[in-house]
């Protein structure tokens, strides 16, 4: 088994679990951390897409010639892509976070079941 495979099976184990985790709390908080886990688990799947054995970092310098770059590097789209899900992702908690603490100063709870108006 290669590292890449180790690393696909790892971040569908994540988002697995974030998403399990995120749909059967009642509370937000906890909600907020599995989608953060479904989230590193995705950006885990992304950089093992983008994985190629055998290949150096997108770097053109001394080391790569540019003749022989195109088999000699790794994409570098992949990484690019997890950098800008990274960034989105921490603006996406932050702002998750924020409602958080408005309900929970608002209505002093974070439980689901206690903020609906309608109760079955």
């Amino acid at each position: 088994m290669t590292i890449a495979n180790i690393a696909m099976a790892t971040g569908f184990a994540l988002i697995i679990i974030g998403l399990y985790g995120a749909m059967t709390n009642r509370d937000i908080l906890r909600m907020i951390v599995g989608f953060s886990v479904a989230a590193t688990g995705t950006n885990l799947v992304l950089i093992a897409v983008g994985y190629l054995a055998g290949r150096t970092a997108p770097i053109l310098d001394g080391t790569v010639p540019p003749e022989t770059a195109v088999t000699a590097i790794v994409d570098p789209v992949p990484q690019a892509l997890v950098l800008t899900a990274i960034v989105i992702g921490l603006g996406v908690t932050a702002l998750m976070l924020a409602f958080a603490y408005k309900i929970h100063v608002t209505k002093g709870t974070l439980d689901i079941s206690k903020l609906t108006d309608l109760k079955w």
